[in-house]
């Protein structure tokens, strides 16, 4: 992914064709912020029409440049972009920004050009950024390839933050916020119209720079998805996390989608679950991303987080506690015996955690040291959260407790130290300068602290089982009826039901017997996908006359909803009763491909929503996982004296159905099984019902 893109982010020579004299205008802005940050590289202008831009040398056409230049800067109309990147092709540059506009972003026409462009790119080997971008920067080198105006204010101080964003507007909203809080900045870039380097390209850029610890990402849409998912796992494995502020959250446009899965799936609830099972955490605010990527730049990324408070405000620490409960943080209680001594110090504390030393710290100010050791030593949190408001700025007792705090930490330092305060700049300096990271609010404190877990978590994850084998499966050209559908699921090793298609009352009648009583009768043809809404399926059918009625009502109802449908029969099957009904499913996601789903049956998954989602393929561990992180899960473990249901058998059909899935290719539009039902431990899972959609 990073190929060719070495010298895009560190050139040492940079054209900049439509270079103007005026530093405020888009061919001007980028040489004035070069020549201002002390860019080192060599800068060439491109101007047919002056012999000086900014007071360098300038030339009136690529073909003119004295030296071949590793970068392009391109602001120029679009009609000119293809010609000027022919040209820069035959100097061998590596790669062009392309601020020019008026390409896929408008119309076909624009789109067509746009391909063009890359095509003639391609032919080189040369890397787009853009078109349609304002570009990229680069606080440590001086290297600015963007025209945004978001530097005429000033720039934020170098740091060790990444930011990959597909809008050039809101990354400079990003760095001025940034630049407002001191946050510090390494490398900014923005991607445009994504023709091609997109947010994948960039994000693994960023995780084999050593200058950046933190990636930010403020993503659109996701362009090339398996380019997008390999980068974070790469960031995974390198233990650099990615925080992700996604919008354009609406669902897909699946209301007439034939699939159920489909249906249910969303842009939001799919691409959070792959972001989650890559390890990147995701933002829902401006806020929330900078807080996160803050504390984030602390390094510190504890595996099975538990977070543990220390406040002079019992109201604080109910806020603390309330926000850590919503998000799953876990606050254990203070051991017995700590608690106990924590008492004795001071008989009217409230020690258990939040651990309140009260506002007699005021008084007596090694009580602080005394209780944070005990939080710190006997409680053994991985992640330690202070509230102590504007009294942690007051001048007489700043300084000291400040030094308490510091030496702790000192003797800790693998914990996670996080304090609330009220301060002004200085102050807020000094303690973070100290080792700890700064929040005002205590509630957006806990988030970062438990986002920090979750990068812990996925860091730690080892790899997972592997995807069962299964035997290549030969898709048929058109969507199969249910029992086609079941028995080209059956050579994957998804189980079904016993079950027979019938054309006569007799021949159903002998199935019934062969299964034995009851049965379930359903109407099969390829027509009729969503049996149940024509009155297609009649289940407890409980002897040899029902039957025959039974067949004759099929047909019946078969005629009078679907006149034209094509009938090939009933379909007589053995009734499971017992077990756990189910949803299993997988449809074809456009940016991330085929995405697996399951959910308890019913309203559960009509009305609730209770699914889980995650890139197919996968083993045994990752379909537990999804399985057990439903809100209904407890019904499959047994609840009221019902016996514990076969998850086992459960996740080894969800796991082999996403293996059929990533096998099949674009050619599988999606498969649902719905209901599966799934027995008493060791009685394994049925598929009851099955569509197989052919796209």
């Amino acid at each position: 992914m990073t190929k060719g893109l070495s010298r895009l982010f560190a050139p040492r020579s940079v054209a900049v064709v439509g270079a103007s004299s005026d530093p405020r205008r888009i061919g001007g802005r980028p040489i004035a912020a070069m020549l201002e940050r002390g860019f080192k590289g060599t800068i060439l202008p491109v101007n047919p029409n002056r012999a000086e831009v900014q007071g360098l040398k300038a030339y009136p056409s690529v073909a003119e440049l004295p030296d071949d230049p590793d970068v392009a800067i391109i602001a120029v109309p679009a009609a000119l972009v293809c010609e000027t990147i022919t040209e820069l092709a035959k100097r061998g540059t590596s790669a062009a920004i392309v601020f020019s506009s008026g390409f896929a972003e408008m119309d076909s026409e624009g789109q067509a050009e746009q391909n063009r462009m890359i095509e003639a790119a391609k032919a080189s080997g040369m890397r787009i950024l853009g078109p349609n971008t304002l570009g990229l920067f680069d606080l440590r080198t001086g290297f600015c390839g963007s025209f945004a105006s978001v530097f005429d204010v000033g720039y934020p101080p170098v740091g060790r933050i990444g930011i990959a964003s597909q809008s050039g507007a809101y990354c400079g909203h990003i760095v001025s916020v940034m630049r407002g809080r001191g946050l510090g900045i390494a490398q900014g870039v923005m991607t445009g119209n994504e023709a091609d380097i997109t947010l994948g390209d960039v994000i693994a850029h960023m995780v084999s720079d050593d200058g950046i610890d933190v990636i930010a990402v403020y993503a659109e849409g996701i362009n090339q998805g398996e380019k997008f998912v390999a980068a974070l796992e790469a960031a995974r494995r390198a233990r650099k996390p990615v925080v992700v502020m996604r919008v354009g959250r609406s669902a897909l446009g699946s209301a007439a989608a034939k699939s159920h899965t489909a249906a249910i799936a969303s842009n939001d609830a799919v691409a959070s679950a792959v972001l989650a099972s890559c390890g990147a955490v995701e933002a829902r605010t401006t806020e929330e991303l900078l807080d996160i990527a803050q504390l984030a730049t602390r390094r510190i990324y504890p595996a099975g987080n538990t977070l543990g408070v220390i406040t002079i405000s019992g109201g604080g620490g109910v806020i603390i506690s309330d926000a850590a409960e919503e998000l799953g943080l876990p606050m254990p209680e203070m051991p017995a015996a700590a608690q106990k001594r924590l008492k004795e110090i001071l008989p009217y504390a409230a020690p258990r955690n939040p651990v309140d030393a009260t506002a007699q710290v005021l008084n007596d100010l090694s009580l602080m040291g005394k209780f944070a050791e005990a939080v710190v030593e006997e409680g053994g949190y991985k992640s330690i959260l202070c509230f102590l408001t504007y009294t942690a700025a007051s001048p007489s007792l700043a300084p000291r407790l400040r030094e308490q705090l510091r030496t702790l930490r000192e003797k800790h330092p693998d914990r996670l130290y996080v304090l609330s305060i009220v301060g002004d700049r200085e102050c807020i300096t000094n303690y973070e300068a100290a080792g700890f990271t700064v929040f005002e609010d205590p509630s957006r404190a806990v988030v970062a602290i438990s986002a920090m877990g979750k990068f812990g978590d996925a860091f730690a994850r080892s790899p997972g089982l592997p995807p069962p084998t299964i035997p290549d499966l030969k898709l048929p050209d058109h969507t199969p009826n249910e029992a086609e559908a079941k028995q080209l699921l059956v050579k994957a090793g998804i189980s079904a039901a016993p079950e027979m298609i019938c054309r006569t009352e007799e021949e159903a009648v002998a199935a019934a017997d062969r299964f034995g009583f009851p049965v379930v009768m359903k109407i099969v043809s390829p027509d009729i996908l969503h049996k149940s809404e024509i009155g297609g399926v009649l289940l407890d059918v409980a002897d040899a006359e029902s039957v025959r009625k039974s067949f004759e009502i099929l047909m019946q109802r078969a005629e009078r909803h679907a006149p034209g449908a094509r009938i090939e029969g009933v379909l007589v099957a053995r009734q499971l009763k017992g077990g756990v009904e189910c949803i299993l499913g997988v449809h074809r996601d456009p940016a991330f491909g085929p995405v697996a789903m399951v959910g308890l049956g019913g309203v559960f998954v009509e009305v609730m929503k209770d699914v889980a989602f995650h890139r197919c393929p996968f083993g045994v561990d990752v379909a537990k996982s999804m399985i057990f992180s439903l809100k209904g899960a407890p019904l499959l473990e047994g609840v009221r004296g019902r016996p514990k249901a076969d998850v086992d058998a459960l996740a080894e059909m969800l796991s082999r159905l996403s293996v059929v899935a990533h096998q099949s290719g674009e050619k599988l539009r999606s498969i649902d099984l719905n209901p599966v039902i799934v027995l008493p431990e060791g009685q394994g899972a049925f598929a009851v019902d099955a569509l197989v959609e052919i796209g």
